[in-house]
């Protein structure tokens, strides 16, 4: 597990001395997502049912059990915190596995062809942003990534698999405000794109299917990094078929494009982040 060691230099600082460094270089190696920075900020167990989510079609199993999941992209430092917990009980679910996966800064994932603002991308055997770590005694499981980038038709979000065994397995996503996301489009350089962003929070189809907003996760600014908490309540007894969700991913849709669902638009320094790499207004 990864050690979410208390950051010491000040925001000014931290801004300065990671320039043009890949986002995650100057964090700690080891680390333990219940280090108590991390605690810190961990909300209270709500003990609700997280819902299901589409799987979409850029999953692949990487088989890579890791916290650093950036292969040194860059990006403005993200930390992801997840508690597993029994819905109905609130208890820890030790053991489970959790897999990640998102976009880097660009709004490209790893290992699939067709993406991009022109479509003629092709990331094709390539792992970055994907990670599995396995839940330890409290439900926890932490990722090292970067903030993720947006593409056409999609809100701005993080899909993640838990799977409590050979049989049960909870797919859904985590999303993030848009104010936040807005501004670090807007100012970190790493982010930039010619095409508008043209999907958020409130006209994207799957993050309003969200209803109990159980996939909104509690974001915390740190001096050199965000930290994004999410608890997962999982229903073991409503067992979703593990081998059913492995199946190969249906091919994006438009000759490899990303998905297209609905459009429309919304609202200082980024921790982490140089400020030669963020925008001026």
């Amino acid at each position: 597990m990864p050690v979410f060691k208390r950051p010491f230099l000040t925001r000014r600082a931290t801004l300065t001395a990671l320039a043009s460094a890949p986002a995650l270089g100057m964090l700690g190696a080891g680390a333990r997502a219940d280090d108590a920075s991390a605690q810190a900020v961990a909300p209270t167990p709500s003990c609700i049912l997280t819902p299901q989510a589409v799987e979409g079609p850029y999953y692949f199993d990487a088989k890579m059990q890791r916290t650093d999941t950036t292969e040194k992209h860059p990006g403005v430092p993200l930390r992801l915190r997840f508690v597993v917990m029994e819905a109905s009980s609130c208890r820890p679910i030790a053991g489970a596995r959790v897999d990640v996966w998102h976009t880097r800064a660009d709004g490209l994932y790893s290992g699939y062809r067709g993406q991009g603002d022109d479509h003629a991308t092709d990331t094709t055997g390539g792992t970055f942003m994907r990670g599995t770590q396995f839940a330890d005694a409290h439900g926890e499981v932490g990722f090292r990534t970067v903030y993720p980038g947006w593409y056409e038709g999609r809100t701005t979000h993080i899909h993640f698999k838990v799977f409590t065994d050979e049989k049960t397995v909870l797919t859904g996503q985590m999303y993030f405000p848009d104010a936040l996301s807005q501004y670090l489009y807007a100012n970190v350089s790493t982010y930039g794109r010619k095409r508008a962003r043209d999907t958020f929070n409130g006209n994207d189809g799957l993050a309003l299917a969200d209803t109990t907003h159980g996939g909104f996760c509690d974001i915390k600014e740190a001096a050199d990094h965000y930290l994004a908490t999410l608890v997962l309540g999982v229903d073991r007894t409503s067992a979703v078929l593990a081998d059913d969700m492995r199946r190969p991913p249906p091919p994006p849709p438009g000759a490899g494009a990303g998905w297209r669902p609905p459009r429309r638009g919304p609202a200082t320094i980024v921790p982490g982040v140089a400020r030669s790499e963020q925008r001026n207004g």
